[in-house]
């Protein structure tokens, strides 16, 4: 297993200001193939790895919600590649976007996690934090 993560860009205020949302991007590569790392992600132990306790992940458009406040809804779900999930850390926070995509990475697969929007640029290092620690989690939990 490897990771790293992108922080965001030192400009990211101006980004952002520009209209384009700041953003951090992880990526973790386990060693199983696509279709185990895909039924681990929708699978309850998998999601809740990554989004929290309580999480299922349903079909584009349903809601979702952890009992420890982060929630949102499916806006793209697409087998065996990608789930984009709206994310907003509490009740009233500000809306972004979680988008998880796998890949295969010679005998395993990559997945990257992508998290954009409004507020990030806020907290970026508490953001990198969160999601190293999410796909540290959901990698552990596949080994499981």
């Amino acid at each position: 297993m490897s990771s790293s993560t992108q922080s965001i860009p030192e400009n990211a205020e101006d980004a952002e200001l520009e209209g384009s949302p700041a953003g951090v991007h992880s990526s973790l590569t386990v060693g199983a193939p696509v279709d185990r790392v895909w039924q681990h992600l929708i699978s309850a132990r998998g999601t809740e790895a990554l989004f929290g306790p309580g999480v299922t992940l349903g079909n584009k458009g349903e809601s979702w919600h952890s009992s420890e406040g982060p929630h949102g809804v499916v806006r793209s779900y697409h087998p065996m590649e990608q789930v984009r999930v709206s994310w907003h850390p509490h009740a009233d926070g500000p809306l972004s976007i979680v988008d998880l995509q796998l890949k295969p990475d010679g005998d395993g697969t990559r997945v990257d996690l992508y998290h954009e929007g409004q507020g990030i640029a806020d907290d970026g290092a508490g953001d990198k934090s969160r999601w190293d620690h999410a796909l540290d989690r959901f990698a552990q939990a596949l080994d499981a």
